[in-house]
């Protein structure tokens, strides 16, 4: 029996964008496909097969220790964005203001998708790997408020389990505006603990 089961919940890119130099600018730029090979997204400054740790890993890792790199891919739910919009009083949520690579549309409650679960292209097999919720961050505040002043402050507080997910490149391809994927998820219990 398989490891990963193959749903029938499926999403829609209705957005990609790249960010080619992170201490340039947060923000990512539009694209109608990307290319994703075993590094990552082509031109991604976020990209590579390794990467200096960060504070999010700190209790594993001195901070700049290299390891894998498992967040090749900021990937965002357009509902979510919606939601954050809303809340922040803002028209709607340019998926640039958050670097974001990726957003689909079409899966409920997107950045608690399962780590380990895959989204692969209906077209070509090009399929990417959830390594876990992007927790939301400062970082963006000053690229929203550069578009909309004064929105910005309230992002983190909105973007809470709405951020979306951190992924990875498991099998190289190209993703095109208005292409499918569908969901895989791990095929197994939810983790007890101490009860187990």
């Amino acid at each position: 029996m398989p490891a990963l089961a193959r749903t029938e919940i499926t999403g829609r890119i209705t957005w990609l964008g790249l960010v080619p130099d992170r201490a340039a600018a947060l923000a990512s730029q539009p694209r109608d496909a990307l290319r994703l090979t075993f590094a990552g997204p082509e031109g991604e400054d976020h990209g590579g097969l390794t990467r200096p740790s960060c504070s999010r890993v700190t209790t594993q890792h001195p901070k700049g220790t290299t390891i894998r790199n498992t967040r090749q891919l900021a990937v965002v739910s357009q509902e979510e964005l919606e939601s954050i919009a809303v809340q922040i009083g803002t028209d709607g949520f340019n998926p640039a203001w958050v670097g974001a690579t990726l957003v689909i549309s079409g899966i409920p409650d997107f950045t608690h998708v399962p780590p380990s679960s895959r989204l692969q292209s209906e077209t070509d097999g090009t399929t990417i790997v959830v390594d876990m919720e992007n927790r939301p961050c400062h970082l963006p505040v000053p690229v929203i408020d550069a578009d909309a002043p004064g929105h910005g402050r309230a992002f983190k507080t909105a973007a809470k389990d709405r951020r979306g997910v951190t992924a990875w490149v498991e099998r190289e391809g190209t993703l095109h505006l208005g292409d499918t994927l569908r969901l895989h998820v791990p095929d197994q219990r939810a983790w007890r603990g101490a009860e187990a």
